[in-house]
C-alpha cells in the first residue's frame, strides 16, 4: 500500500486541473453530490483521478475532513470500475453530512456510485472476490 501522505497521481490538485473538468466536462447530481467526469488528457492507463470539494456549508473542519475521507474511500473502491484516463470532481452538497452521520461509508458509496452510473463513465465491472 502506498503512503498516503505521498503525492498521489490519483488525485486533481491544480486549481486548473478542476477547471476543466468544470468547463469542459459531463455532470450530474443527487441529493448529496455533484460528479463532474472528463476524460483527462492523461496517458491511457493512468487510472481516474479524483478531486474533492467540499465547502465550509457542510460544518466544522473535523465534519469536513470526515466527509473527503470518505468521498475519497468510495472513490477507491469504484476505482476499478472506471475508465482510464477519467478525470472526477465531487462537489459535496450540505444534506451529505446528515448521510455520513445516519450511514457512513456505505451512504457515501451509494450515492457516488449512483451519480457514476448515470454519468455513463463505469467500465467493465469489477469481478467480485470469492468467499
Amino acid at each position: 500500500m502506498s503512503n498516503p501522505r505521498s503525492p498521489s497521481r490519483g488525485r486533481l490538485s491544480r486549481s486548473a486541473e478542476f477547471e476543466r473538468v468544470y468547463r469542459r466536462g459531463r455532470s450530474t447530481a443527487n441529493r448529496h453530490l455533484v460528479l463532474y467526469a472528463f476524460r483527462g488528457a492523461g496517458e491511457m492507463g493512468q487510472g481516474p483521478r479524483l478531486g474533492v470539494s467540499v465547502s465550509r456549508r457542510i460544518g466544522g473542519a473535523v465534519e469536513r475532513n470526515r466527509v473527503k475521507r470518505l468521498l475519497r474511500e468510495a472513490f477507491a473502491r469504484a476505482a476499478g470500475r472506471l475508465e482510464d484516463g477519467q478525470d472526477l470532481v465531487i462537489v459535496a452538497r450540505p444534506s451529505i453530512a446528515e448521510l455520513v452521520e445516519r450511514r457512513g461509508l456505505p451512504g457515501v458509496e451509494e450515492s457516488l456510485t449512483e451519480l457514476i452510473a448515470k454519468v455513463g463513465i463505469a467500465g467493465q465491472p469489477e469481478p467480485e472476490p470469492e468467499p
